[in-house]
């Protein structure tokens, strides 16, 4: 079994990398942001050179994506310069990295879901962090895997700073006031053990490259969130909105789902529904 190091361990998405190769018998190291700064690349380098790993699961990342509109730096530090430490040291201890990375690379122009060919054209200081990662990754690494990703949640997003769009969502039906979700943003949302589960297959078949792992069916936000309150048994008063009548500080992109078709190529199971995924993750929030 092999050596690896989860960074970002204990985020939505590294709760469930943590579990599910544990459940294989790999030997773990879970790094959480307190206990690693992967933007300092010393520290970086000590940790390779007490752990030894042989494969590197980041999962760490700066996702504030408004934020990122007003400390730009702050974003490229985490989603960009980290990655290129990570890679750097990678290359050095003869590591397989695996990054995540994000559907935001895409401007969301083209009205279907992204393959892998698809240029990038990130619109947004976060976006471009997170492309930088990438570029980084495969600058330093002759084998990397780059795993993009859309709308993670996972039952750990209830105990993060951040949370998830299902927590928003049963806070905001909570408040008893009108819920307003935009209905011209579609993505394909992703559960995080799912995506857990699936990475491990593609670490089976020694995939490298850029591989997408999006939830598998294109939704508007509006409608996930009908979703959600139908699984939760509520109903609150929901209402449609638009980019016009709801600006962000930062752009995004209208259509950023993900076609999983490449992995699933590769013999990668399909994601679960979206409604079974919903289903499944109320039944282990508890």
């Amino acid at each position: 079994m092999a050596r690896i190091l989860i960074l970002g361990a204990n985020g939505q998405l590294g709760v469930e990398l943590v579990k599910e190769f544990s459940a294989r018998g790999h030997r773990l190291r879970p790094f959480a942001r307190r206990e690693l700064d992967i933007t300092d690349a010393s520290k970086v380098d000590e940790a390779f050179a007490v752990h030894n790993p042989e494969i590197v699961l980041n999962s760490a990342a700066y996702n504030q994506v408004d934020v990122a509109e007003k400390e730009p730096l702050a974003a490229w530090q985490v989603n960009a310069l980290a990655v290129r430490n990570l890679a750097l040291a990678c290359r050095r201890g003869g590591a397989k990295l695996v990054h995540f990375s994000t559907d935001y690379v895409f401007n969301g122009l083209a009205g279907r879901p992204y393959r892998e060919d698809d240029a990038p054209h990130p619109l947004g200081a976060y976006a471009v962090s997170k492309l930088g990662g990438e570029l980084y990754a495969r600058a330093y690494l002759d084998s990397v895997l780059i795993i993009r990703t859309c709308g993670v949640f996972g039952p750990a997003g209830r105990n993060t700073a951040r949370g998830n769009f299902v927590e928003l969502m049963l806070r905001l039906a909570a408040g008893g006031k009108p819920v307003r979700v935009v209905e011209d943003f579609v993505a394909s949302p992703t559960y995080a053990p799912a995506l857990a589960e699936r990475t491990a297959q593609l670490l089976e078949r020694d995939a490298s490259g850029v591989v997408h792992l999006g939830g598998g069916a294109p939704i508007s936000w509006f409608h996930w969130a009908s979703m959600i309150f139908d699984a939760a048994g509520l109903k609150p008063p929901l209402e449609s909105t638009n980019e016009r009548e709801y600006p962000t500080a930062a752009r995004r992109p209208k259509y950023s789902a993900l076609s999983n078709a490449k992995a699933e190529a590769m013999g990668v199971a399909p994601m679960p529904p979206l409604k079974e995924a919903i289903e499944l993750y109320f039944a282990r929030r508890g």
